[in-house]
């Protein structure tokens, strides 16, 4: 990987993992359910009218953006609302990957070796010791709707994977479209319009930049330049940087939040990265039995996801970010 390339890939790595601390300050401005909302149609509006509708059929971009966008989106910012840390929050997300290999053993035969086993239940240990450390200071519902979030990322990368997107940008760009409506519904119901009103009524310049960075930064920006990397290089070259993104975001938040890293969450860290490294590198094995066409879910940009080159293929869906 050429030298600017890889300043791209870690660049990328560094605002997903900001973001985190930027979704906590736009959570002081927006109920969760409705900054969810705001920010697909941001992301949208107005790229749409300039970027052509993805080749594939709308079912996937439908069922892309309920997974992705309705439901792990929705988890993450009510999770965080709710008290989840923000950088707690970009380390328990990263064991979509376990869930992501999980569900491709269901859905799409997959046969996963056993050092992938191993570094799934690393990973699980992590969780479980993140959960503990969540527990000695937070709510652990939080925690559970992180952690159901990273299901359904899982669950939106094997939908990716299935649908096989040629492009990153236009995928992420109309796969936003299906989202806001169901959150804004979402949010009347639980959150009230009054809750909705009086945040865009109070609405100041840290709300809009805080908005503005979630969808233009770190979702058209972030995954046009993540697409990019993965037109030009292996996806096993690319997905490891998504492992540096807990590293930005727990060391951003300690920055600009005064979280603080405990050694239980160190040791979180470890496992959960440590697992989810071996996830990414353990291998699958080929369906016994024909599957669908295509590459397997190991060849996916996701970090659960390492394989051969893709070219022209969308990146699993976004981390969190």
């Amino acid at each position: 990987m050429r030298p600017l390339h890889l300043s791209l890939a870690v660049l990328v790595a560094a605002v997903w993992g900001v973001n985190f601390v930027v979704i906590d300050v736009g959570l002081d401005h927006f109920p969760p359910l409705l900054f969810t909302a705001l920010r697909f149609v941001v992301a949208a509006l107005p790229a749409v009218f300039f970027v052509r509708r993805p080749r594939v059929a709308l079912v996937w971009v439908v069922l892309a953006g309920l997974t992705l966008g309705v439901a792990k989106f929705g988890l993450v910012f009510t999770g965080m609302h709710l008290g989840m840390p923000a950088g707690l929050t970009s380390l328990v997300l990263q064991v979509q990957a376990v869930f992501t290999a999980a569900f491709a053993v269901v859905f799409l035969g997959e046969r996963l070796r056993p050092l992938r086993y191993a570094g799934m239940g690393v990973a699980l240990a992590g969780i479980g010791v993140a959960a503990w450390a969540q527990g000695a200071s937070g709510p652990l519902t939080a925690f559970a709707m992180i952690v159901g979030a990273a299901a359904f990322w899982g669950l939106a990368n094997v939908i990716t994977r299935k649908a096989a997107p040629p492009d990153a940008l236009s995928w992420t760009v109309w796969m936003s479209l299906v989202p806001p409506l169901p959150l804004f519904a979402l949010s009347l119901l639980v959150e009230g319009p009054q809750a909705g009103l009086a945040a865009l009524r109070g609405l100041d310049w840290a709300g809009v930049g805080a908005l503005l960075f979630v969808a233009w930064v770190a979702t058209v920006l972030g995954f046009g330049v993540w697409g990019f990397l993965l037109r030009e290089h292996d996806a096993s070259a690319v997905a490891p940087f998504t492992l540096l993104v807990p590293v930005f975001g727990m060391l951003s938040a300690l920055v600009f939040l005064g979280e603080a890293i405990t050694p239980l969450n160190l040791l979180a860290a470890v496992l959960l990265v440590g697992g989810v490294a071996l996830t990414a590198l353990g291998g699958a094995r080929r369906p016994a039995a024909p599957g669908p066409a295509g590459p397997g879910p190991g060849e996916e940009g996701d970090p659960g996801l390492s394989a051969g080159r893709t070219p022209g293929r969308a990146p699993s869906a976004d981390p969190g970010r």
